[in-house]
């Protein structure tokens, strides 16, 4: 039986994720509740067909105003963004996920995350650290008064830290989800760790079965 047709190499192949243990940084307080995916990544955005170049429309309708805070220089370079309550609800494009990565930002602080912003962010490599709602007021004040303030987010030990404050919080993150992180896993990332396999049954199946090919 012929060996499989060579497959043209994926997306993860092309642009493969890479493993996140720790996130140290800066943040910028974008102190607004409800922030939906529209906001993040209005939806003329969408139409592109490219995956980069999202961080020029990253909460782009807000950036028109110069007092928005990611205008603000004192805030520059910073790699976790804290958002308020109900981050990340409405559609379930991965746009939003995407233009927060491409903008420089590795993890999202919020005290609660749509389900769907959530779930996109750990397939994506976008740490979304979700701490009680009284931790993450906390930070965001903090955030606030000192823009230099340093936040450590620790995949491995699933905590958030600023030692500046004496703040040091635990959120959860699945098991698998870690994994993910820590290894730089998507999900066809995790399939390729069984690429062995598939390519056995795929040389030894069926003439009669549907084919790729």
């Amino acid at each position: 039986m012929p060996a499989p047709s060579p497959r043209r190499p994926t997306w993860t192949e092309e642009h493969p994720l890479e493993a996140v243990r720790i996130v140290q940084g800066t943040a910028v307080p974008l102190d607004r509740s409800d922030v939906d995916t529209d906001q993040i990544i209005p939806s003329d955005w969408l139409k592109r067909v490219e995956r980069t170049g999202f961080e020029k429309g990253l909460f782009s309708e807000w950036r028109d105003s110069p007092d928005f805070v990611l205008n603000d220089e004192r805030f520059a370079g910073a790699t976790i963004l804290v958002g308020g309550p109900n981050f990340g609800t409405g559609s379930s494009r991965e746009h939003a996920v995407w233009a927060i990565q491409q903008y420089g930002f590795a993890a999202v602080v919020s005290s609660r995350f749509g389900p769907i912003f959530k779930n996109n962010a750990t397939k994506n490599g976008l740490v979304p650290v979700e701490v009680p709602a009284e931790v993450a007021e906390t930070i965001m004040r903090a955030v606030q008064a000192d823009p230099g303030l340093e936040i450590t987010v620790d995949v491995d030990r699933r905590t958030i830290e600023a030692p500046a404050i004496g703040l040091e919080a635990a959120f959860p993150l699945d098991d698998a989800v870690r994994e993910r992180f820590l290894e730089g896993l998507d999900d066809i990332g995790l399939s390729l760790r069984l690429e062995g396999s598939i390519d056995t049954f795929e040389t030894s199946r069926p003439t009669w079965l549907p084919s790729a090919t």
